[in-house]
């Protein structure tokens, strides 16, 4: 605890002084006695110069203790607010499902042209690349001639079978001629069936050369280059990478001792190191079941729909230090954190009495922010003493 201003420690430095000038004169005898304590005049010199050093010390130090400048800070007056219940936490901002996709080619080919640049934006259905198509269109070329032949095939064994059909009656041609024919026409049909479905396979292998964008967005990244050879194996290579910047969420990690408390629904609130005076408004809107663990510490992801307008801000992968809301004490008694002092235990703060401070005793609640709750102690408009520099918060002066 801070002496008062004027307490008995500048008493004590002057019994100090006291005690030394006796050391310093007293206890070594006086000359005149010529004893064995006698003082040569060189050794009395020595000791006087030393005196004056040490009354100029101690002289410092009792103006110090008694007549210093008070320390520097600010009288705030004790206020009622609502006092929200909050828990800390670190998250990411990232895309939302579906808002980051990767695109490449189902075939394997050669990349021919490449019409995007990292930072373009794009539209869904909009052309990104082409793969070099001659192979393909030669199998699409091929299974249209293959559909004519099938064709002209079917219409031929649908004639024949109308003729022999015609010649029954008249008895020129057997049943099993007949029969003959309508199986042929049948089997050339169905051949022509086939053909088609053939042609639009081709059709299809031939559109998976040309690479459009799924959805709205920005090319996030470009991973290969006009010229190079890719193939599709298993699965399909990337070539770029578009992101809908509109659609973000904030991955929030709650520590496993808060997470009990944290309800879909909730508000939040976060700030990025980008903005840091600006706090954007979230709710949360799912609490994953499964942990994550990282150097043996226990999370749980919390994801949070982010309320206020912020496209062209936010990116992913920034770091969001999180607040979340959890409940709120309705006209709390508080005064900022840096006001309350601690010793032996208890809780203290400083306020005025006379020309100087006192401690005050105080029992502590909740704790927000800047400011902490009151229980005992203190009542409204009572001011007590901030040390530091004035923030926007505080009022007046010491």
């Amino acid at each position: 605890m801070e002496p008062r201003h004027g307490d008995r420690s500048t008493g004590g430095n002057h019994r100090a002084f006291h005690r030394a000038f006796a050391v310093t004169f007293i206890r070594p005898g006086r000359p005149s006695q010529g004893g064995p304590h006698a003082m040569s005049p060189k050794t009395l010199r020595n000791s006087l110069v030393l005196a004056l050093v040490l009354a100029g010390v101690l002289q410092g130090a009792c103006k110090k203790a008694g007549g210093g400048k008070p320390p520097a800070g600010n009288l705030v007056p004790v206020k009622i607010m609502d006092l929200p219940a909050q828990v800390i936490a670190t998250g990411t901002v990232t895309p939302r499902v579906g808002a980051q996709v990767k695109v490449g080619p189902r075939v394997s080919g050669r990349l021919e042209r490449l019409y995007v640049q990292v930072g373009d934006r794009v539209t869904r259905g909009q052309t990104l690349a082409i793969l070099e198509q001659r192979d393909l269109q030669a199998n699409v070329d091929k299974a249209k001639a293959a559909l004519a032949s099938a064709l002209a095939t079917a219409d031929y064994a649908k004639s024949n079978y109308d003729r022999t059909k015609e010649l029954l009656p008249k008895g020129y041609v057997s049943q099993d001629s007949v029969d003959a024919a309508r199986r042929a026409y049948e089997q050339a049909r169905a051949e022509a069936d086939n053909a088609k479905a053939q042609l639009a396979y081709a059709e299809v292998q031939l559109s998976y050369a040309t690479v459009t964008s799924p959805i709205d967005g920005i090319v996030g990244s470009v991973s290969t280059q006009e010229g190079e050879t890719v193939a599709a194996s298993l699965s399909a290579p990337t070539f770029v990478t578009v992101i809908d910047l509109s659609r973000l969420e904030v991955d929030a990690y709650v520590d496993e001792v808060d997470i009990g408390r944290v309800k879909v629904g909730q508000a939040a609130t976060f700030t990025v190191d980008a903005f840091p005076d600006k706090t954007f408004q979230a709710v949360v809107e799912a609490i994953y079941p499964q942990a994550v663990i990282q150097d043996n510490v226990v999370n749980y992801a919390v994801i949070l729909g982010i309320q206020d307008a912020f496209e062209g801000l936010l990116r992913p992968q920034m770091t969001a230090s999180v607040s979340i809301t959890l409940d709120t004490t309705k006209g709390a008694l508080v005064v900022p954190v840096r006001a309350v002092k601690h010793e032996g235990g208890k809780a203290y703060v400083q306020v005025p009495e006379g020309k100087g401070l006192s401690a005050r005793p105080v029992t502590l609640g909740r704790e927000s922010g800047e400011f902490v709750q009151i229980k005992a102690g203190l009542s409204e408009g009572d001011k007590v003493f901030v040390p530091g520099a004035a923030r926007a918060n505080d009022t007046g002066g010491l």
